[in-house]
C-alpha cells in the first residue's frame, strides 16, 4: 500500500477514519471542492499528480462541499477551493482559493515531500536566473540523471538551452518529452518559443529589418517581422511595441494577426512571467475598450 497513491473521497461518515486517524500516520491535504468549480477541479487534478508522485507519502482527500454541508460548516469553508492540512488529528493549515502546483510542492516540501531531483532543479534554475548557467547545467544533468522520469527536469533544460540560444539542443530534447507532458502550460511555453525561433530565422533579420523601418516607418511588414526577432531574442517589451503598432496603424493587418500575436505571447509568457503577461493583457483590453 505504501507504494499506492493514497487519494479518497470523504464524507462526515468516513471524515473520522479517514482523514482524522491516518493524519497521526502521515499528512492528510484535504481539498473542499465543488464539482462544477474549474479552479476546484484544476486544484484537485494537481493534487491528484502529487500524491501519485509522492505515491504513500501523504493522503489526498476531496470533500465535495455539495453533498457535505456538515464539514463545510464545521471547518468553517467559506469559499472553495479551499485547503485543510491535518496533522496529528489536528489542523495545521487552513486556506482558501487556487494553489497553483509550484504552491503545492512547496506546501508539501515544508512537510518533508519532495524529491532530490527537484531540490536540485530549483538551485539550478536559480542559478541560471543569476547568470551562473554553466553551473546550472551541471545540476540539471545530475538531476535528470538521479530521476530520469522527471521532465520537469528536461523541460527546465529545454529552457535554458532556448535562453542561450542553443536551439538545436533545446529542440532535440523537447522532442523527446512524452506526447502527455507537452499538454502542460510549461511545455506550451516552450513550444511557443521554438516556434518563434523558427520563424525568426525565416525572416530579414533584425538588423536588416530596422533599416527598412529607418527608410519607411510605414512598413507594417518590416515592424510585424521585427516584433518576432524581437520575441525569439526574449525581447519581449521592444517586440509588444511593434505589435500594437502595427493594431494601431491597421487593426485588420494580415486578418488580424498583430492583435493574435499579442495574445499569443502573453500565453507563452504566463508560466514564467505572470506579472509581465498580466501587464500586457491589461495593455490590450485598454487599446481595444477604449
Amino acid at each position: 500500500m505504501a507504494n499506492e497513491p493514497l487519494i479518497v473521497e470523504v464524507g462526515a461518515s468516513g471524515f473520522d477514519k479517514y482523514v482524522i486517524q491516518n493524519s497521526h500516520q502521515l499528512p492528510v491535504v484535504v481539498e473542499f471542492m465543488a464539482m462544477w468549480s474549474g479552479p476546484c477541479m484544476a486544484m484537485a487534478d494537481t493534487l491528484h499528480d502529487l500524491a501519485t508522485e509522492f505515491a504513500g507519502q501523504f493522503v489526498f482527500a476531496k470533500v465535495d462541499i455539495d453533498e457535505q454541508p456538515e464539514l463545510v460548516e464545521q471547518f468553517g469553508v467559506e469559499n472553495v477551493p479551499a485547503l485543510r492540512v491535518f496533522n496529528k488529528g489536528e489542523v495545521t493549515f487552513s486556506e482558501q482559493g487556487q494553489f497553483q502546483e509550484e504552491e503545492l510542492r512547496m506546501l508539501l516540501k515544508g512537510m518533508g515531500i519532495f524529491s532530490r531531483s527537484e531540490e536540485l532543479r530549483e538551485q539550478a534554475r536559480a542559478k541560471h536566473m543569476a547568470g551562473e548557467t554553466s553551473e546550472a547545467i551541471v545540476m540539471m544533468s545530475q538531476a535528470i540523471q538521479m530521476d530520469p522520469a522527471n521532465t520537469r527536469v528536461a523541460m527546465d533544460m529545454v529552457q535554458i538551452f532556448i535562453d542561450i540560444g542553443e536551439m538545436e539542443q533545446a529542440t532535440g530534447l523537447f522532442n523527446k518529452l512524452p506526447d502527455s507532458d507537452k499538454e502542460s502550460e510549461m511545455s506550451k511555453s516552450l513550444t511557443g518559443q521554438l516556434t518563434f525561433a523558427d520563424l525568426a530565422s525565416n525572416t530579414e533579420g533584425a538588423e536588416a529589418l530596422q533599416q527598412r523601418l529607418s527608410d519607411n516607418s510605414d512598413d507594417l511588414d518590416a515592424r510585424f517581422d521585427l516584433a518576432i526577432c524581437h520575441v525569439a531574442a526574449h525581447d519581449y517589451d521592444s517586440a509588444i511595441d511593434q505589435l500594437f503598432t502595427v493594431l494601431q496603424a491597421d487593426p485588420d493587418y494580415k486578418n488580424g494577426a498583430a492583435k493574435e500575436m499579442i495574445i499569443t505571447v502573453t500565453n507563452m509568457l504566463d508560466p514564467n512571467n505572470a506579472e509581465l503577461a498580466g501587464k500586457y493583457r491589461q495593455r490590450l483590453a485598454s487599446l481595444l475598450n477604449g
